[in-house]
């Protein structure tokens, strides 16, 4: 802030301290200051702060009733001023002491009174409050306390009126005055209403007019009745009778005595209104009637006209157009208006003068309070408008003020001028208007001062306003006379100006749609002749609030829990005051404390839990701080089971058991209703459970039943939706089907042949409400099939039946009908089915064999004769059985297998033969029953075939020019070993391709290592060794090495080529006697059975394993690779009987590179579970041990280096 203008803030806050502490005060209570006007301006509202005179803030008015069940009345005046106004209040003129004033705080007596119900009589009157102060007194219009009694009839006595017929008939009713509304009626002592027409009717004064009299209008019960609703009490006039006399003929004639005459003509006249003309005085806004009510014989008819104008369109005729009315009249309802009244015999007619009056009332409103500066003129005008014109009293402090024409204060009619207005002026002034209906009255404070500016706003408020908002800088002043105001900012000296800043009429100052640059020190100065006056507003700026994650609309189903979102980011400064209030379709959600609540905030996220339909509705979401607050909205929709259908019908359609049932759909609950399901319950067979019958599409509201006989139905449906089953309607009423005989015959029929000689028939009976009748049994028939045979029945009522002394499976043609006492079932259809089945008793001749391959042969034979197969044809069974192995002749084996193959045929192929071996095989035919006998056996040998992979191959003893490689015999030979083929590839170590590659074929068969000569010096070598027979040789088993760089060897070259050589001889030596010493101990525990085969589980870890250990063995590291137990793969020298602990090498050669023709023969059939086709091939499982494919084919073991 520059230095001149905080040195002219601080010189007003030295010269005025005691004023700036007064003005902290009056701002805290942040009065509104409104200053001194001319007589056109709004009213005064000075702080309390300043003397002033008293005004009136609280008053009864107008006319009070007092009601008899009202505890107590209540006079009310209240005013405020300073100092304290003091209080007395005048009855009917004349002072009066209230008996019960309470006391303020202060000490000072109110002006407000309570006056008890009990003796309220006595207090009854006009009643005016005055309050005082030494600047003035206030006083209030007159207050009319009415006291209502219990309004009562006096008790009469009434001779009865006798008329003649024809005559006109008052009865006068004279109800008591009370509170109104009261409302008349004529009734008899038995509550019965007098009946009223154009003849007969009621008044507004309330009594009951006959234009002429009828005999039936004698009675002794009229009785008139005047309700007062306001206090809750009817009273009742004492009964008067009316006799009516009624008129003889006098002729003379026989029949005189006896006839009566009508009526004489009579004039008309009017009962009511009196007189020619009457002059009617309402107020403007009242509602005018106009009542004539006509006498005469016959009665006479009413008509109603306005002279010298047309009616007024609000005009309406009421009880029987004897009364005009007219709402809320205005001045031109005014003028005269005519009511005739005529008959055969004549007319009358009565004139109404209408005069429109009003009460005195202000011109446009009461004369305001004026505050204004010494040596002004002050005008006090007391403009009203009434008729007849008002008469104006003016008041001065509640005494009567005339004025003085010498004098400064004159009165000149409707207005009080004061020249050269003094301090001395300072008062209430009362005008006081009244005509004949009524009067008001004003006080006018004028208070004539001068006053410097006053500051009712404290000093360095500080605001705070989010970017965007709006913003109210107060700067209440108050001064006489009126202080100008201007706004500065940050010491500046020009005054605010721009479409954003807007200085009002207090002096506040708005700031619209605030930007950043708005924060900062705002100073407001209020200048008069009478001094200065300055406060700092110190305004902030904040980051307004948005939500950054507003609630998604969504559908959720009941009885789950709805989630919604409301994320909202706000300024740091305002944590204390954000808060997120959530509203459902307007209303806010309470946050309850308590466990019940289904309702749950926390943070950003409402949580409804166990939602159900009343939760349906829009959710607005209010993130709010102390400044601001923005909202989101979502819908969340609530899905639920359908309602149950209503109004459930039956009706009938072509028959009494072909019905029609209707429905009107519940509420799908916003998921669209799928299917309807339409369920019966009888109380025949199962009463009590519901089970259905019927589904119907969801757009359907109708069905169509099809129904059972002899049952005793009722109905109700269910309709279905995406969330589930919704609630059955109601059931029907019993619906009762007549009896019938069965609509269906039993299905499911069965034939079976147990026993060799008899036929066991069943069936799916009917179910009990299919029955359609008492009395239900099946009547089972059965003949031969193709043979002209009567047919063979019985009648059964159980679901099954045996024919017994048959032949064996013969072919039988059966039928099952239904019948009940009410008739037969449909024509049943005949099945066919055989007797009971026989082993057979003939095995297939002609069995021969061709062997394809190694382990694959094909077998055929000559199927059987039909006949003797006694049943269904199973198929036929091959066994074969493995004696011994070539190579050991001497040992007997004794394997067993065998395959089935169903169906008719006459050849199979046999897989998974063991090469180099004797068998023997036979085949037999099954069926249902049992196996056939076997054929004759017939004996076969499988040829030779390629060995299995070596087990082992280890590279070591390498040297500059030579590697020595040891390895052991194949676990399979399959044939006679004739040697072993060697290959030998010189390989490139960047890119591992083969540079040179060299064969040689080891013909000793027990030749177990070779060194290889002639090698470069410091190259890798990849081996493969395959062992061969004279079928050919066998998968390939790879190895690596690497022979010796010169310079690994230098000066000890001899030594290591010596010790080299000895140690490889001796791990060699000690690997075979390791291995043939397991092969002993698996020989002797297993039997020549496979003892190392894994289980599956693990033998496809091994299969991983060995993989990994392919890939290591392509890059040895030579230096790395010792004498580890797991390099190693142990061999046996039995074809037999592999040893144990050799997992890690192929068990099955078979599978990897074995006989190429055995491999190419199972392609077609490995993947068909042991089946083959018709043709021949293999269709069938087979029994024993499956050696092919049991182990997972490895890549070799690594190498061993020594």
């Amino acid at each position: 802030m520059p230095v001149d203008l905080h040195q002219h803030v601080l010189l007003i806050s030295a010269t005025s301290i005691n004023q700036w502490r007064v003005m902290r005060v009056v701002g805290s209570l942040q009065l509104v200051l409104l200053m001194a006007l001319t007589s056109g301006a709004a009213d005064l509202n000075i702080p309390l702060e300043v003397e002033q005179p008293p005004t009136i803030i609280i008053k009864t008015s107008g006319t009070v009733i007092a009601l008899p069940f009202d505890p107590n009345v209540t006079m009310k005046c209240v005013a405020k001023g300073n100092p304290t106004p003091e209080y007395r209040w005048t009855k009917d003129g004349e002072d009066f002491i209230p008996p019960h004033i309470p006391t303020n705080r202060t000490g000072h007596t109110g002006g407000t009174f309570v006056l008890p119900n009990k003796n309220l009589v006595q207090f009854q009157g006009k009643y005016q409050c005055y309050a005082s102060n030494k600047l003035g007194t206030a006083m209030t219009e007159e207050i009319k306390l009415i006291v209502a009694n219990v309004p009562k009839f006096p008790k009469e006595t009434f001779n009865p009126t006798v008329v003649d017929e024809g005559d006109p008939v008052i009865l006068h009713c004279n109800p008591p005055e009370g509170v109104t509304p009261r409302q008349i009626y004529w009734m008899s002592i038995g509550l019965q209403h007098i009946e009223q027409d154009e003849r007969v009717s009621m008044g507004i004064d309330g009594n009951l007019y006959f234009s002429n009299a009828l005999q039936k209008d004698s009675r002794q019960d009229y009785c008139c009745f005047a309700a007062f609703s306001t206090i809750r009490t009817i009273a009742q006039k004492t009964a008067m009778a009316v006799m009516v006399k009624s008129l003889k003929h006098d002729n003379g004639s026989a029949h005189s005595s006896n006839t009566t005459q009508a009526p004489p003509l009579r004039m008309p006249g009017l009962l009511l209104p009196s007189g020619v003309q009457t002059e009617k005085v309402l107020l403007k806004g009242k509602s005018l009637e106009l009542e004539c009510i006509p006498e005469g014989y016959p009665t006479p008819k009413i008509t109603w006209m306005k002279l010298g104008d047309e009616m007024p369109p609000r005009v309406k005729y009421n009880n029987f157009g004897k009364q005009l009315t007219i709402s809320a009249v205005e001045e031109k309802d005014a003028g005269k208006y005519m009511c005739s009244v005529k008959n055969s015999a004549g007319e009358a007619v009565h004139y109404f003068d209408v005069i429109v009056e009003e009460p005195p009332k202000w011109l446009t409103e009461p004369p305001p309070s004026q505050l204004t500066v010494i040596g002004s003129d002050v005008h006090i005008k007391c403009a009203v408008s009434g008729k007849p014109p008002p008469d104006i009293m003016w008041k001065r402090n509640g005494e009567v003020f005339t004025g003085d024409p010498s004098s400064s204060r004159q009165v000149i009619d409707d207005t009080v001028v004061l020249h050269n207005a003094t301090p001395e002026d300072s008062a209430v002034y009362q005008c006081e208007a009244s005509n004949s209906h009524g009067s008001i009255l004003a006080n006018i404070n004028i208070m004539v001062m001068n006053l410097r500016p006053q500051m009712l706003t404290g000093d360095n408020q500080a605001y705070a306003v989010v970017l965007g908002g709006d913003i109210m800088l107060n700067c209440r002043v108050f001064g006489s006379p009126t202080p100008s105001i201007s706004w500065t900012k940050d010491g500046t000296h020009e005054t605010l100006v721009g479409e954003r800043f807007f200085e009002h009429q207090n002096g506040s100052l708005q700031i619209i749609n605030a930007e950043y640059d708005d924060d900062g020190n705002y100073v407001c100065v209020a200048i008069s002749r009478e001094g200065e006056s300055a406060i700092i507003a110190k305004l902030h700026v904040k980051d307004p609030t948005r939500i950054v994650n507003p609630p998604q609309d969504m559908q959720i189903i009941s009885g789950t829990t709805a989630q919604l979102i409301c994320q909202a980011e706000y300024s740091e400064s305002l944590q204390d005051t954000f808060e997120v209030v959530w509203r459902k379709d307007g209303e806010e959600i309470p946050q309850s404390f308590e466990g019940n609540s289904r309702y749950s905030v926390d943070e950003s996220m409402l949580k409804i839990m166990n939602v159900n339909l009343s939760d349906q509705g829009m959710y607005t979401c209010i993130a709010r701080t102390s400044l601001d607050e923005v909202n989101a909205t979502a819908l969340l929709t609530i899905l639920d089971v359908p309602d149950a259908p209503k109004n459930v019908e039956i009706s009938e359609l072509g028959g009494p058991r072909n019905v029609s049932l209707s429905w009107v759909p519940g509420s799908d609950h916003n998921s669209s209703v799928a299917e309807f399901i339409v369920e019966y319950e009888e109380s025949q067979w199962e009463p009590g459970r519901w089970k259905e019958l019927q589904k119907v599409p969801g757009n359907q509201a109708t069905a169509e039943l099809a129904l059972h006989g002899h049952l005793n139905y009722q109905f109700r449906v269910y309709a279905v939706n995406a969330v589930g089953p919704g609630p059955p309607s109601g059931p029907t009423e019993r619906y009762k089907t007549p009896p019938a005989a069965p609509d269906r015959n039993p299905e499911n029929i069965k034939i079976h042949g147990h026993l060799p000689h008899q036929m066991d028939i069943s069936w799916e009976p009917l179910l009990p409400i299919e029955h359609n009748g008492p009395g239900l049994e099946y009547k089972v028939s059965y003949r031969r099939l193709e043979v002209e045979d009567d047919w063979s029945w019985h009648l059964v009522k159980r679901h099954s039946f045996v024919v017994r002394n048959t032949s064996t499976f013969i072919p039988y043609e059966i039928k099952i009908q239904s019948r009940n006492s009410h008739g037969w079932g449909p024509e049943p259809k005949v099945v066919t089915g055989y007797s009971g089945e026989d082993v057979p008793t003939a095995a297939p001749r002609d069995v021969a064999v061709e062997v394809i391959n190694t382990t694959v042969l094909r077998v055929s034979w000559t199927p059987v004769p039909h006949a003797t197969v006694r049943g269904h044809l199973g198929g036929y069974n091959v066994h074969w059985l493995r004696k011994r192995n070539l190579l050991t002749p001497d040992k007997i084996l004794d394997e067993r297998h065998s395959l089935s193959f169903p169906g008719k045929r006459n050849n199979a192929i046999v897989p998974h033969l063991e090469p180099f071996s004797e068998y023997r095989l036979t085949v037999n035919v099954f069926n249902k029953k049992g196996n056939g006998p076997n054929s004759d056996p017939v004996a076969f040998s499988t040829p030779e075939g390629v060995p299995n992979q070596v087990p082992i191959l280890t590279a070591s003893n390498a040297q500059t020019d030579s590697i020595l490689l040891v390895w052991g015999p194949p676990l399979k030979p399959n044939g006679i070993l004739t040697g072993y083929y060697l290959q030998h590839h010189l390989l490139n170590e960047t890119t591992l391709e083969v540079v040179d590659s060299q064969e040689i074929n080891i013909t000793g068969a027990d030749t177990s290592q070779w060194r290889l000569q002639g090698l470069e010096e410091g190259s890798l070598y990849r081996i493969h060794l395959s062992a061969c027979t004279r079928a050919g040789c066998g998968p390939p088993l790879a190895q690596e090495g690497r022979t010796v760089a010169l310079a690994r060897v230098g000066g000890q070259r001899g030594e290591f080529s010596t010790q080299g050589w000895l140690i490889g001889t001796m791990c060699a030596v000690a690997l075979l006697t390791l291995i043939a010493l397991m092969a002993c101990f698996v020989r002797r525990n297993k039997g020549g059975k496979y003892a190392g085969t894994p289980p599956p589980t693990q033998r496809q870890d091994m299969f991983s394993m060995e993989k990994v250990k392919e890939k290591e063995d392509l890059h040895p590291d030579v230096e790395s690779q010792g004498m580890n137990d797991d390099t190693y793969c142990e061999y046996s020298d039995s074809e037999e009987k592999p040893l144990k602990g050799s997992s890690l090498c192929s068990l099955n050669g078979d599978d990897t590179a074995g006989d190429s023709v055995s491999r190419d023969s199972l392609v077609d059939y490995a993947d068909g579970e042991g089946e083959f086709n018709e043709d021949g091939s293999f269709i069938g499982e087979y029994s024993g041990h499956k050696h092919g494919g049991s182990v997972s084919e490895p890549s070799g073991p690594g190498p061993v280096t020594a």
